[in-house]
């Protein structure tokens, strides 16, 4: 018997899901939320022995929320976006359900989870990485095919700006293109290395070259400082300015 919970930002998922898991005898339901905070506790309580997790939540993550629990239990991601399956499974998830989830495909991913998932790992003593903080030094982003993943790692990125649903990635003497939003690549770049400068730009602090009242420089690229974040931006610039 799996005791399971259903985590997702929307009411609607969680009872489709609560629903599905009651029709299996070897599964037993211990709650559903909208809170992954409130998830969060539960797993770390010991209760939990597979979560069914939304990725796209305002608090947390699924993605952070995996880096946060580590392997102290299973977990199935749901989501209606399949480019985040990669970054997924480098955390061992057990499987992706892309929405709407269909009860037969919900039912290949518990028998995953009874029969191949590794057991889970008990809590450590130690204290959890912070919220957003990388699993790695790099991370995939989805190319212009199904099935084609571009691995970049973080200490060539030099800044990223949006386009629409897109999000253009710059590297030297590359600017990759890819379909995503700067809200959700803002949250995978590690803090406080990458900060948003403006509504349309995230910079990698340590390749800034110049800053000059509203426009700060990385290479030749002349980025806009936005009015939202200049104080914040200035305040981390000045305690590292060099008294």
């Amino acid at each position: 018997m799996l005791r399971c919970i259903a985590v997702d930002d929307e009411p609607a998922a969680t009872r489709l899901l609560a629903a599905y898991i009651q029709k299996v005898p070897t599964l037993a339901l211990v709650g559903t939320t909208t809170n992954p905070l409130e998830a969060l506790q539960w797993v770390q309580e010991g209760r939990v022995d597979l979560v069914f997790l939304d990725i796209q939540m305002p608090e947390l993550t699924g993605l952070q929320f995996l880096k946060i629990c580590g392997r102290q239990c299973r977990v199935v991601l749901t989501t209606a976006y399949p480019e985040y399956a990669l970054e997924g499974y480098e955390h061992d998830v057990v499987d992706y359900l892309l929405k709407p989830v269909a009860f037969d495909r919900f039912l290949r991913a518990v028998q995953k989870a009874q029969a191949g998932a590794p057991a889970p790992v008990a809590p450590a003593l130690a204290v959890p990485p912070a919220v957003g903080a990388p699993a790695a030094d790099y991370l995939f982003v989805k190319g212009e095919s199904k099935n084609k993943f571009l691995r970049l790692n973080y200490a060539d990125i030099l800044y990223v700006e949006a386009l629409k649903n897109y999000v253009s990635i710059v590297v030297p003497g590359q600017r990759v293109v890819t379909y995503q939003t700067l809200k959700d690549l803002a949250q995978q770049l590690p803090q406080p290395a990458f900060l948003r400068v403006h509504k349309s730009f995230v910079v990698a602090l340590d390749k800034i070259r110049l800053v000059d009242g509203h426009t700060v420089y990385i290479g030749e690229a002349a980025i806009p400082l936005g009015e939202t974040y200049r104080d914040g931006f200035f305040q981390l610039i000045r305690a590292q300015a060099q008294p």
